[in-house]
């Protein structure tokens, strides 16, 4: 495999990506997403946050690597490892589903029924020229994907809800599907039919938070990072006089 060769990054560039950052030591860096950038793949000249990750490249070492991804317009925590042998690390404890993760979903239009369960719709990808999504489908379907999804309702509104979502397994679009196939899609989700307003106020993206991780550290030891909403997810909570709750229940 070809050494990667450094992504040349603007002073403004090496400002963000380090101000993401809301946990590091000598393994690990924890960044706090924001909403709009992509994790990987980025098209034309676009930076991702992976590629972002040169700004902590050290003389003779190789640079931190992303170890899951997030949706482009999903904020919040994501794990990158500093070293080969903490990317190993923890790239098998995510093959053994040992890595969990927790997410504050806001849906419409109010909370599900019942208030707190499992999703276990089979998924399928479905690409249409440079787009792919996600549809349910039939569990023996050639290509179905078995999916699961867990959830909580942490608050309720007039025409909305707060859920506390953790994925069991890691399809792509996975939380956003499963809810909107329970008549629940995701606010500002366009693609899965997720409300554009919500109360009375616009949701400005896709109200979709990645709110803590739990995961075996290098070291040795389970750790758990929580990542707060960014101001434009905090503030829609807000509007709608619904708060964001004092701890996750990662499963």
């Amino acid at each position: 495999m070809k050494p990667l060769r450094p992504v040349p990054l603007s002073p403004e560039q090496v400002d963000l990506v380090r101000s993401l950052v809301f946990h590091e030591d000598a393994h690990i860096l924890a960044l706090n997403k924001p909403a709009g950038l992509s994790s990987q793949g980025g098209r034309g000249q676009v930076v991702t946050l992976d590629e972002m990750l040169w700004a902590f490249a050290r003389p003779g070492k190789a640079r931190p690597r992303l170890i899951h991804r997030l949706d482009r317009d999903t904020s919040g925590v994501i794990l990158a490892a500093r070293t080969q042998p903490a990317a190993s690390f923890l790239g098998k404890a995510m093959m053994a589903r040992k890595i969990r993760k927790a997410y504050l979903a806001l849906v419409t239009p109010g909370a599900p029924v019942p208030p707190s369960g499992r999703i276990t719709a089979a998924l399928r990808r479905v690409e249409s020229g440079r787009e792919a999504r996600m549809q349910v489908c039939a569990p023996d379907a050639p290509d179905a994907e078995a999916s699961e999804t867990r959830y909580r309702t942490l608050g309720e509104t007039e025409g909305a809800a707060l859920l506390e979502a953790s994925p069991v397994t890691g399809r792509m679009h996975q939380i956003r599907v499963h809810l909107a196939s329970i008549q629940r899609p995701i606010a500002g989700d366009a693609w899965y039919g997720g409300a554009l307003m919500v109360g009375g106020l616009p949701a400005p993206r896709l109200m979709l938070h990645a709110w803590a991780l739990t995961f075996p550290h290098p070291e040795g030891g389970q750790m758990t990072l929580r990542a707060p909403p960014p101001e434009d997810f905090a503030s829609l909570l807000s509007g709608l006089g619904l708060q964001e709750p004092p701890e996750p229940t990662v499963p």
